[in-house]
């Protein structure tokens, strides 16, 4: 079994930094402002709306501020709909001064440690913005707060659950003081190879480490909170287990997995026991559901179960998948994608798949 080519002596250490995090604790979940309307069935008062102009008509959509695909209209074969994916939820502030800022203050969902601060309002598309670890003994869980005016903790400082972050602002990019908001994310952490993942991808450092938006992959914290309020108890694989999957992919097995190491819940089977491939189960969005091992020889990866659609699957898998129906084949993000999941620089080399049915 050989490394994985990302490896490196960095990446071990943040592995331990994180495996060190505090026993497992029940999520406790608290809104991050003071706006409750999400929990008194009124969306419409809690979520930021987005502009929109679609055929002409411009409107202002509160949904356009909640998770999933809300955003960026398109009329296809089976109607209207939604191609661009939304992470998190942006929450619309109480209080603004004279001259039209929020002046809400922003507090930690859930205990947890500072983990990233991004103190420049220029640094990142999320603008200032703070991510915090939580451990509730299923693998590190990264809450995302964006947009901040201000930041007031610092990277490896402990904080409970209500503990001020900093003030909800309009900062980075696509956002303005009429539309200032908190974009909020809850996360697992997708690699902890990812800076040589963005060298590869890019040609260029990265500049945000492990918390880099673009190695989180976020969950439907909305729903969450929601089922949380009405079962205290809640885990989030339980939560995890009522969502829908959009693609599977077998993919040559290359030694273990780290995601699957970090995440036991997200294994199905035997792990132990050697396969010539794995499958890996994956939302719309690209989050990752289950891997399981899989006898099925495969010489590189193939898509091996699709949700059939009229329309094209590029606008439902942030074009991670091309194709239309039951024929699926991954494209060049898609195999990046996978790339970053398993640790196989090889897949961002390989001639793209035709569509093949499935």
């Amino acid at each position: 079994m050989s490394p994985s080519p990302f490896l490196s002596i960095t990446s071990l250490a943040l592995a331990c930094t994180l495996s060190s995090s505090s026993l497992g604790q029940g999520l406790a979940l608290q809104l991050p402002t003071d706006n409750r309307a999400l929990l008194e069935n009124n969306p419409e008062k809690f979520y930021m709306y987005v502009y929109r102009t679609f055929e002409g008509e411009t409107s202002k959509p509160w949904q356009g501020g909640g998770y999933g695909f809300v955003r960026n209209l398109r009329r296809t074969e089976q109607g209207v709909v939604s191609t661009r994916f939304h992470e998190g939820i942006d929450i619309r502030p109480m209080k603004r001064d004279s001259g039209g800022r929020p002046v809400d203050n922003v507090r930690s969902i859930a205990l947890g440690r500072v983990v990233y601060v991004q103190k420049s309002a220029g640094g990142s598309n999320y603008g200032k913005y703070i991510v915090i670890e939580h451990d509730w003994g299923d693998g590190p869980f990264l809450s995302l707060y964006a947009h901040l005016a201000t930041t007031v903790v610092e990277e490896g400082q402990r904080v409970p659950a209500g503990h001020v972050l900093g003030r909800m602002g309009y900062t980075g990019a696509g956002i303005n003081r009429e539309r200032a908001h908190l974009h909020l994310e809850l996360n697992i952490l997708l690699s902890l190879q990812f800076d040589a993942w963005h060298k590869m991808k890019f040609g260029s450092d990265n500049r945000h480490g492990l918390h880099n938006g673009m190695n989180l992959s976020g969950l439907d914290i909305a729903n969450l909170y929601l089922r949380h309020q009405r079962e205290p108890d809640i885990t989030i694989p339980d939560f995890l287990n009522g969502t829908s999957v959009y693609y599977k992919v077998t993919c040559p097995r290359r030694g273990k997995l780290e995601l699957a190491d970090r995440y036991p819940w997200i294994r199905r089977g035997a792990h132990h026991r050697p396969s010539p491939s794995w499958e890996i189960s994956f939302t719309a969005s690209g989050f990752p559901l289950a891997i399981a091992p899989s006898h099925r020889e495969v010489p590189k990866p193939l898509v091996t179960y699709i949700r059939t659609t009229q329309s094209r699957h590029d606008y439902f898998t942030l074009s991670r998948l091309t194709g239309t129906g039951r024929r699926a084949s991954l494209t060049r993000a898609g195999l990046q994608h996978l790339a970053l999941i398993t640790g196989a620089v090889s897949y961002t080399h390989l001639t793209l798949p035709t569509n093949r049915e499935v």
